[in-house]
């Protein structure tokens, strides 16, 4: 697949796939938590699978996201993009509350974030 010309898309393209990949992602190094009972060698071979997934949106989403971000950019939203997927699938799947000190420590992360766009690379 051809990197996406210049325009929105090729600022959301690589953002879009950062986010299904970590919904893969944190799907393979969290979801198992709710399998306790079963063998670690079959979530560990589970969880390989299901991040393989994630590599195959990641690497598109790096090589895509290199022609208009910076890689520590990329690295930035990638970790962003974690946190609320994480957020959701912790409150979600896991049933595990997220507290106001949960929120205080992702909106400083969000704000280190912040400085990472700001200026030039």
């Amino acid at each position: 697949m051809p990197i996406p010309a210049a325009g929105p898309w090729a600022y959301l393209l690589p953002v879009a796939l950062l986010v299904c990949s970590n919904v893969f992602m944190t799907l393979a190094w969290y979801g198992h938590l709710n399998f306790k009972a079963r063998p670690l060698v079959l979530v560990v071979v589970a969880s390989w699978g299901i991040a393989f997934i994630e590599y195959c949106l990641a690497v598109p989403a790096n090589r895509y996201g290199h022609a208009i971000y910076s890689a520590a950019q990329l690295k930035t939203i990638q970790e962003v993009v974690t946190l609320i997927v994480f957020a959701g699938f912790s409150v979600v799947y896991l049933k595990e509350p997220l507290g106001w000190n949960h929120a205080v420590g992702f909106v400083l992360i969000a704000a280190g974030a912040g400085f990472v766009f700001a200026g030039k690379a």
